[in-house]
Formats: C-alpha cells, sequence, structure tokens
C-alpha cells in the first residue's frame, strides 16, 4: 500500500512535467464545442448590469479617482467664470478644421462609433472562439457604458448651452468617450498604442472646442472622465486575464488518470 502511494506521487510530478505537451494535444483532439457569438453574447448580457454597477462602484468611490473628477469639476466652475468665453472667442476668430477633417473627427470621436466598433470586435472574437480577445471587448463595452451614462446623467443635471446655443453642454460627450478608448487600449497594448489613441483623443476635443460644440471646460472634465473611466475599468479586469508565452495561453490542467494529476498547459487556436 505504501510503495502504491509513493510511485503515484513521483507518477504525479514526472506527469504535472510533461503536461505542456500533453494537455495541448489533448486540446487538439478534444476541440470545445464552438458557440456564434449571439449565444456569447446573450451569456455576457445577462450579467452586464451587475458588472456595470460594481465597475461603477470601484470607479467612483475610489479616493484618487473621486479627488481627480472633483479637481476636474472645480476647473470647470473656475473656466466658466470667464476663460470659457475667451478661448471660445478665440477659436471663433480663428477655427482651423472645416469640411472633411472636422466631420471626420466629428465621426471617429462619436461614442456610437465607439460602441459600433467595439460591438464588432466583440463579435469577432466570439465566432472565432478567441476569449482574451473578447474579454478584452467586453471590457472596453463596460468602460464605454460607465462613460455614456456618467456623461449622459451629468448633462441632464447641468443642462447648459454650449457656443453655438445647443443644449447638454457639459460635459464634452465625444471626449469623454474618446478618452475612455485611449485609456483602455493605453492599459491593454502599453504606450505603442495608447499615445496615438490619446492623440487622436485630444484632436477630437480641440474639434469640439473649434466647431463651437463645447466650451473648454467641458472638454476639460470630459477628458478627465473618460481617463478615470477607462484606466480603472481596464487596469481591474486586466489582472483576471490568462498570462501567456510565446502567444500560447496558460492554463491549469487536471486529469483522473493514474491518479489525480495537476499541472498547467500551453493553449493556441491557429
Amino acid at each position: 500500500m505504501g510503495k502504491r502511494s509513493s510511485s503515484g506521487f513521483w507518477l504525479t510530478i514526472a506527469c504535472s512535467g510533461l503536461i505542456l505537451t500533453a494537455g495541448y494535444a489533448d486540446q487538439r483532439q478534444n476541440p470545445p464545442e464552438k458557440t456564434g457569438w449571439l449565444e456569447s453574447a446573450k451569456a455576457d448580457w445577462a450579467g452586464w448590469p451587475d458588472r456595470i454597477l460594481q465597475d461603477s462602484h470601484d470607479t467612483f468611490f475610489r479616493p484618487d479617482n473621486l479627488c481627480a473628477l472633483l479637481l476636474a469639476g472645480g476647473a470647470s466652475i473656475a473656466m466658466n467664470q470667464h476663460a470659457d468665453k475667451e478661448i471660445a472667442e478665440h477659436f471663433e476668430e480663428h477655427s482651423a478644421l472645416d469640411g472633411f477633417e472636422d466631420e471626420s473627427l466629428n465621426v471617429i470621436g462619436s461614442p456610437a462609433t465607439h460602441l459600433a466598433a467595439t460591438g464588432l470586435w466583440y463579435a469577432l472574437s466570439a465566432e472565432n472562439q478567441d476569449e482574451y480577445n473578447k474579454e478584452r471587448a467586453w471590457t472596453m463595452m463596460t468602460a464605454l457604458a460607465v462613460t455614456d451614462l456618467t456623461t449622459a446623467g451629468l448633462k441632464l443635471i447641468r443642462n447648459n448651452e454650449n457656443p453655438n446655443g445647443g443644449n447638454w453642454a457639459w460635459p464634452s460627450g465625444h471626449t469623454a468617450s474618446s478618452f475612455t478608448v485611449a485609456s483602455v487600449l493605453d492599459e491593454f497594448y502599453g504606450p505603442k498604442v495608447g499615445i496615438p489613441a490619446y492623440v487622436l483623443a485630444s484632436l477630437v476635443a480641440y474639434r469640439m472646442m473649434d466647431t463651437g460644440d463645447h466650451w473648454a471646460s467641458d472638454v476639460v472634465f470630459g477628458a478627465t472622465l473618460g481617463w478615470v473611466v477607462g484606466h480603472t475599468i481596464a487596469g481591474k479586469h486586466k489582472l483576471f486575464e490568462k498570462p501567456e508565452v510565446a502567444g500560447f495561453k496558460i492554463l491549469p490542467y487536471a486529469s483522473p488518470q493514474n491518479g489525480t494529476v495537476i499541472g498547467i498547459t500551453l493553449m493556441k487556436q491557429f
């Protein structure tokens, strides 16, 4: 009996060391049953409201985030006294964007564009059984939802006019959404993607002031809101992503054969 247990113990260690190859072979021989993106979306949608509420709580009740938003709000109030009008007059006299550039940045910075692009990212990832990118797309979707809902609520509360005489000026939805996208991409892919994304978000913010669609204070708070929400939510969910080695995902492995064998396996879809 004792000898048998000892053999089983050493067999467990040996199998754990070889499981990198065995586990990968098992994944190729027994691929998971493929489900369409719609079925995947239904499953994720069921828990989405709870995820939005939890991520909103974790974002807006963090002391550093709350401090940043309060400072941005204070800056908005201060700018609204004199600076907003002076900046708006400057852009009215020295408008730089018109025609194609203006409309392109308007579309690129639109929350609707961001949601549509993220939905396509999610659908393609789910259809290809790419759980890694599917989760990243769902995180982006959640961050955008939190930003858009917060922006809409603040617009309803403030309901001030923009330089062009339109309603719902503060904060800038285009700016907030663009900086959310840039912040999430920065968290996921680092400065090589993050910096160009921030540059594009800044151009969108510039366009909002250049065309008179928003005051400078609308843009300042919108950028801060997007930055806070994007970095917090993406940073939170990035912690739960599975690590990779040379493009292979590292997954836990367990087998009931020859006793309980526990180890790790590398998996990659081709």
